[in-house]
């Protein structure tokens, strides 16, 4: 077993990375990258492999009180130098600390503004109970009592955010350790306190980085309760509550919640989970869903798969009315299969999605480690056969990236991004599994990474009548 991320694998992802970018901007070099970008996404790529290499081996004896106390204080203090910089860049560049375009994250802003002063049972009121949607209701009151303290300040918040985003690393360490072992757990943390995505989200004002602390929090509970030989009402009461901010924060979140914890109950092992407890817990569940049956949740859900097929095509049509004339092969039949290895990153400069080439670099370490994660769900279906204890981080996993794919944002970053901590574990996970044989196999995919990346960029500007 491979107890930390190996220096040879990391330089191979600096310099597929590198090479990669280098191709694409000379293939098409009236479309390449501004030098601010090219040089930003370098940074990120070069400092989360060599930095992960050195620090999962140089962390690898601490006791574990002391591993989690440095992976928290290193990734609050990069996620801190990054709202401090990002927040001076967007004023300079866009006129106000908001980035490119911005869209939902003025509106969460000028939301909790508005209700700053007012009441919390009539801001509760308003969220919650004279609506029909409370989608993104749990943020917005999460800012608006925040507000109260931070009052008119826009980085304040994202500061506080920084703070859930670095303590969501550590949950991943304890949810690692159940699934997948110390030397991967340890892995997981330090990838994730590197990862350029969960970075790049404390800089904005969107709701990505506290709901993937929720998302997060919610499966290290829920599967300490599964695991767990002592249980109270508290143990219990927790993960339940998690899972219902879920569905304030992205209705697909709670279904993807909802369907992992029922898969985890029927197939986890019982040496794990008792026959006792299986029985309880599938009665708790079934009370949990009576209680929700009939509320505007139950109805979003109804919404929401009713008119999955509606957005698709809506969707698809809205892209190629901006023209994207590809847009229509992109569906989710063609999608869904590569769920464990999208986005793919925007290499060149088209349509003004500075966004999106700001993390591009991200984007890649996600591509580049999809061969280890396909690895690791081979190795837990066919090889060790240990899917059934990992199916509760299995099933969230597949359920949301599936809901997503066969939507018509099956290469949004944004709406892919709570399957990240996921899949880094599976990465991990990938990695302590590698020997010389499957070594092998992986090598193959070094050669896959820049053929998508290459190919993603001659659909971005072939779809756009740009080659």
């Amino acid at each position: 077993m491979i107890p930390f991320f190996p220096k040879q694998i990391a330089q191979k992802g600096v310099y597929i990375y590198i090479g990669s970018l280098l191709v694409v901007s000379l293939l098409f070099l009236d479309h390449a990258m501004s030098l601010l970008y090219l040089l930003l996404n370098v940074v990120w790529v070069t400092g989360f492999f060599l930095l992960s290499s050195t620090f999962s081996k140089k962390w690898k004896p601490l006791p574990p009180k002391v591993f989690m106390r440095n992976v928290f204080l290193v990734a609050l203090g990069l996620r801190w130098l990054w709202v401090a910089i990002s927040y001076f860049y967007y004023t300079f560049t866009t006129g106000i600390p908001f980035e490119f375009s911005a869209g939902d994250s003025l509106w969460y802003y000028e939301e909790s503004m508005g209700n700053r002063n007012a009441n919390l049972v009539d801001v509760w009121r308003y969220l919650f109970v004279n609506t029909d949607s409370i989608s993104d209701s749990g943020y917005v009151i999460y800012l608006s009592v925040l507000s109260k303290v931070t009052g008119e300040s826009i980085i304040l918040p994202r500061l506080v955010n920084a703070v859930f985003s670095a303590f969501t690393c550590v949950l991943l360490y304890r949810l690692g350790q159940r699934n997948i072992g110390e030397e991967g757990s340890r892995m997981t943390a330090v990838f994730s306190c590197f990862m350029p995505n969960f970075i790049f989200y404390c800089g904005l004002h969107l709701k990505e980085t506290f709901m993937l602390f929720l998302v997060v929090a919610y499966l290290e509970r829920a599967d300490y309760l599964l695991r767990s030989r002592k249980y109270n009402v508290w143990t219990i009461l927790v993960p339940l509550a998690l899972l219902v901010s879920l569905f304030t924060f992205r209705t697909v979140l709670g279904i993807a919640g909802v369907m992992a914890f029922a898969t985890a109950v029927v197939f986890t092992n019982t040496s794990v989970v008792g026959r006792g407890k299986r029985a309880l817990l599938i009665t708790w569940g079934v009370v949990a869903v009576l209680a929700f049956a009939g509320g505007v949740i139950q109805n979003e859900v109804e919404g929401l798969l009713e008119d999955r097929e509606t957005n698709q095509v809506a969707k698809r049509e809205s892209q190629m009315g901006r023209g994207n004339q590809w847009a229509k092969y992109a569906t989710g039949t063609v999608m869904a299969p590569m769920m464990f290895v999208l986005p793919f990153p925007t290499m060149v400069d088209v349509d003004e999605q500075y966004n999106q080439q700001m993390i591009s670099g991200g984007n890649f370490v996600r591509n580049f480690f999809g061969g280890f994660v396909l690895l690791a769900v081979f190795s837990a279906i066919f090889t060790k056969k240990n899917w059934r204890n990992l199916s509760l981080i299995g099933a969230f996993v597949i359920a949301y990236l599936g809901i997503v794919s066969a939507s018509g944002f099956a290469n949004s970053e944004r709406f892919l991004l709570p399957g990240l901590p996921v899949l880094i574990i599976a990465a991990a996970y990938g990695i302590t599994l590698l020997d010389a044989k499957n070594y092998r196999i992986v090598k193959r995919w070094y050669w896959v990474v820049p053929v998508m990346i290459i190919g993603w960029a001659v659909f971005k500007l072939g779809s756009r009548g740009l080659l």
